[in-house]
């Protein structure tokens, strides 16, 4: 027996999320179906991060467990050919037994895309999030400070979350602008539901002169979801770096 860690790409239009769902087709679905078959097992794997519905990523992180002979690092070659073309595995590695993703420490971040300009454009609709409002980046970046370090997140998580806690830390935001493309940089060790396009949702409302920045730390204080901005689209959001330490093992994606 041998537990193999995957690292996966996905675009995330096509899916309902991450997680497996009895309706609808999951990024977690399409693995298992592809590993029993290719591995004549019965595989579920384990995901480090559940991303929401339409969510893209770069660099998601499962773990399987097999009896296969196959060597770990070239499950990925055969994998790829049973999965659909929106959906590849960028690396497969064995790890210790006891690695659980779920389990260590571990950063994550995620960038949140905005097209800011006149008119949309239909070849960024699925990664990008269009207003044609004029968004102050500086406003922005003044309204992000007061979410950065530990805080209790409950006004930036989705009512339907069902956790035990709703503090979280967040290491750092940046804003940034590339041509008329506006990316939100939010890096931190772990995420509520919908957290980081609630996050986005608010800071643009910022940007557009809604209200002053200093208004997010009232947000914050208010613990009510009600007070915060919409729930930015998924389309716009995607993971693009995981990092994790456990004991002696550690790796960054």
């Amino acid at each position: 027996m041998k537990r193999v860690l995957l690292v996966v790409a996905y675009d995330g239009t096509a899916y309902c999320g991450w997680q497996l769902q009895q309706n609808g087709r999951t990024i977690e679905g399409e693995l298992n179906k592809a590993l029993s078959n290719l591995l004549s097992e019965d595989i579920q794997v384990i995901g480090a991060s559940r991303t929401d519905s339409g969510v893209h990523a770069l660099c998601n992180v499962a773990v399987f467990d097999t009896d296969a002979r196959i060597p770990a690092e070239k499950i990925s070659y055969a994998l790829n050919q049973r999965l659909p073309e929106d959906i590849r595995v960028q690396k497969s590695m064995e790890v210790p037994m006891d690695f659980h993703p779920r389990h260590c420490s571990s950063e994550k971040t995620y960038e949140y895309r905005i097209i800011n300009r006149e008119f949309p454009l239909p070849t960024k609709r699925l990664y990008q999030h269009f207003t044609y409002v004029p968004l102050d980046l500086e406003l922005m970046r003044k309204g992000a400070a007061y979410l950065v370090g530990e805080h209790d997140f409950k006004s930036f998580c989705a009512t339907a979350a069902d956790v035990e806690s709703t503090v979280r830390t967040i290491l750092d935001i940046q804003i940034e602008k590339e041509d008329e493309e506006i990316i939100i940089r939010v890096c931190g060790t772990g995420f509520l539901y919908n957290m980081v396009r609630i996050i986005a949702g608010t800071l643009m409302e910022v940007g557009r002169g809604s209200y002053p920045p200093a208004h997010v730390l009232d947000i914050l204080n208010e613990r009510d979801r009600q007070a915060a901005g919409p729930t930015a689209p998924a389309c716009g959001l995607t993971l693009v770096k995981y990092s994790f330490e456990a004991g002696n093992f550690c790796e960054k994606f």
